[in-house]
């Protein structure tokens, strides 16, 4: 375009004879004029054709060439001949503003290209980040827990459907898991358990309690005679016969078990053994707990440990790291043993908050730490499916749900001090090795989560000629939390061999009926005996007529 706009501009200042008619930039011209002639604005009549001769054509070499004006030829002068050759030979210049837009576009697609190629190798460095810390913290979390998870405990209320028949007895209806504190390797008697504690899991009303036991009460071991309950377990590994540890410790914990159910009347389905380097790091690996401190802690027997300073922790909330969480949950020479208990189940509520809060799960530096303070100083028998389930349980309860029990605290003061040969101890106020109280209580506290949602009403009859026997077996299913409702005598006592036990309820209390079945030995029915002279109250689920079976040792 440009190229025609420059010709036509400059014929214009010619004489009107060279005008006439413009010539293409390929050297074609209208009105037949062949290919390969001198362009030429002027017309002569007096000229005619030239027709070249054989010699022009054997001269001129094949292919093609340019047309040339030689100086003073047809239609101008030579000035005006190379002007025209140095037209033709200028480049075609297309509009400036389309090749902008062109360029911008090319530079554009090179830009994105450039940053997708940048995103890609960004993407890919991330993959294999995460996947390095994922490798890492699978490899450690299996080789922790082939340490930590042993299993061996077992649980059915544990079940997310529980089989019936695998219920035991009452009791079988909680999860109850002892907790155990040891001063480890370094200290003192390394394998005492200066914390004993009971968490009791309800897993059918979500429900928890934390029960202390003092680790002074005085107990008969098994086979070691008696002594404070916190020797049953060392006294149990060292006794054992098995050459690894792992079997020394379940020894310690078979020992233990069989120490402390008779005392509290519930049975222990799994174990976790801590030492304190374990708490202490486990404490700092979610970075601390907060514990709400009702009064202020003061302990000059070891201010040594906190900086010289008596007073281990001032009144009202406190953030506390894993040394002062331990020293606050072992002081113990400026308070009893009751309080330290207690202060020990507040540290474990905490900790509790912090583990399952979803800013530690959400932590891999975290989660690794946590798993570094486990190792070889913690000892449990439980599987982790079992564990995922306890976790997928206490994370439906909400803390000030969670329920703290003493044995000291009136109306249920249970326990007190004592000395025996110059030791001090704690044993129940009933007397020594008089438990039944004990065990009534944290029975009832600790309610078989079948029995307690089902809540079915029972009626006691005696049948037989034996006194009192009624009312002896209804303080004993109290005891574990069953709802007894009458007490009485039957009207036609019949001294029956057999116990007879009714089930009311056409089978919607199938637990309390598989409890009671358990029990007596028996078989229910569902029909009343009229022979009795039998009418319960109205709503009574269950019917008890004892027999001469039903003694009171039962």
């Amino acid at each position: 375009m440009v190229y025609w706009f420059n010709i036509v501009m400059r014929d214009k200042k010619k004489p009107d004879g060279l005008n006439k008619r413009p010539a293409s930039i390929d050297g074609i011209v209208s009105g037949g004029r062949r290919l390969g002639v001198p362009i030429s604005h002027s017309y002569s009549p007096n000229r005619g054709d030239q027709t070249p001769t054989l010699d022009a054509f054997t001269r001129r070499s094949d292919g093609f060439h340019a047309t040339r004006q030689s100086p003073g030829g047809l239609g101008g002068t030579a000035a005006e001949a190379a002007e025209r050759e140095a037209i033709l030979d200028e480049p075609i210049v297309l509009d400036e503003l389309d090749y902008d837009k062109r360029k911008d576009k090319v530079r554009g697609r090179i830009r994105r290209a450039r940053l997708r190629k940048t995103l890609k190798r960004i993407t890919l460095s991330l993959l294999i980040l995460l996947l390095a810390g994922g490798l890492y913290l699978g490899a450690k979390f299996y080789i922790t827990q082939r340490h930590l998870f042993r299993g061996g405990g077992r649980a059915p209320a544990l079940a997310s459907d529980v089989d019936i028949s695998q219920l035991k007895g009452e009791g079988d209806g909680r999860v109850n898991i002892l907790l155990l504190g040891i001063g480890g390797p370094g200290h003192d008697g390394p394998d005492l358990t200066d914390t004993i504690l009971l968490a009791s899991i309800d897993p059918i009303n979500n429900k928890i309690a934390l029960l202390s036991i003092p680790r002074d009460l005085w107990v008969k071991i098994p086979g070691d005679g008696y002594q404070k309950i916190n020797a049953a377990y060392p006294y149990g590994k060292q006794q054992s016969k098995a050459k690894n540890l792992i079997d020394k410790e379940r020894a310690g914990l078979d020992l233990l078990d069989r120490t402390l159910e008779p005392v509290i009347g519930v049975p222990i389905h799994y174990h976790a053994v801590v030492d304190f380097t374990a708490f202490q790091q486990a404490v700092d690996a979610v970075g601390g707990v907060d514990v709400n401190v009702p009064e202020q802690l003061y302990d000059p027997t070891i201010a040594w440990e906190n900086n010289y300073n008596s007073i281990i922790a001032q009144k009202g909330l406190q953030h506390m790291n894993g040394h002062k969480a331990l020293l606050y949950a072992k002081s113990r020479e400026t308070s009893s043993d009751f309080a330290r208990g207690e202060r020990q189940r507040l540290i474990l509520v905490a900790l509790k908050d912090k583990i399952l809060s979803a800013g530690t799960f959400a932590n891999p530096v975290r989660i690794s730490s946590l798993l570094d303070s486990f190792g070889s100083n913690v000892y449990t028998d439980f599987s982790r499916s079992d564990l995922s389930r306890v976790y997928q349980i206490t994370s439906k309860v909400r803390s000030n749900a969670i329920v703290s029990l003493d044995l000291v605290t009136p109306p249920h003061n249970l326990l007190t001090t004592g000395n025996i040969n110059g030791l001090s101890i704690v044993e129940p106020r009933a007397g020594l090795f008089e438990y039944d109280d004990m065990k009534s209580y944290v029975r009832n506290a600790l309610r078989d989560g079948f029995i307690a949602k089902e809540n079915a009403q029972v009626a006691i009859y005696n049948a037989t000629t034996t006194a009192g026997l009624a009312t002896t077996t209804a303080t004993t299913l109290k005891s574990y939390g069953y709802n007894v409702t009458t007490v009485q005598n039957a009207t036609n006592a019949t001294n029956p061999l057999a116990t007879t036990i009714v089930d009311l309820s056409k089978g919607v209390d199938k637990y309390t009926r598989h409890y009671l079945e358990q029990r007596f030995g028996v078989a229910a029915v569902s029909k009343l005996p009229s022979s009795f002279g039998i009418s319960p109250p109205l709503g009574t689920a269950f019917v008890i007529i004892l027999g001469q079976d039903a003694r009171p040792s039962n």
